[in-house]
């Protein structure tokens, strides 16, 4: 069996709808609204994820630097979807901090959308 970047095992199979659905408990809604551009970050150091899914040790450790939420799925490679549903959770769990961007008239923060853009680059 192959090991993730963090060291899990990789039991994902990309092209397989059920792995989503069972990582999310068939949620398809997150419990709070999050924006794309959303930043995330740990809420903690050094959380004590033994018994969490391999999402949430593998989002824990990538948002030990400040990540958007797009940030996160495309690093990841979890649908977009799954990602939001996941880290609302942690968030309510005291696991991540969400900054929400403000929105002025209904325009997002310039100043977040470039470091979003410029994240996305590094990529």
């Amino acid at each position: 069996m192959s090991m993730d970047q963090w060291g899990q095992p990789y039991q994902r199979d990309p092209a397989s709808p059920v792995r989503p659905y069972a990582v999310t408990g068939g949620r398809t809604a997150p419990r709070m609204q999050l924006a794309l551009e959303a930043l995330v970050s740990s809420a903690t150091a050094n959380s004590d994820l033994t018994n969490r899914s391999p999402e949430w040790r593998a989002i824990s450790a990538l948002c030990r630097q400040v990540r958007s939420v797009a940030e996160v799925s495309a690093l990841l490679r979890i649908p977009l979807g799954v990602v939001r549903i996941l880290i609302a959770d942690m968030t309510a769990e005291g696991f991540l901090h969400v900054h929400q961007p403000q929105l002025d008239a209904g325009r997002p923060d310039v100043n977040l959308l470039e470091r979003v853009l410029s994240g996305l680059r590094r990529l």
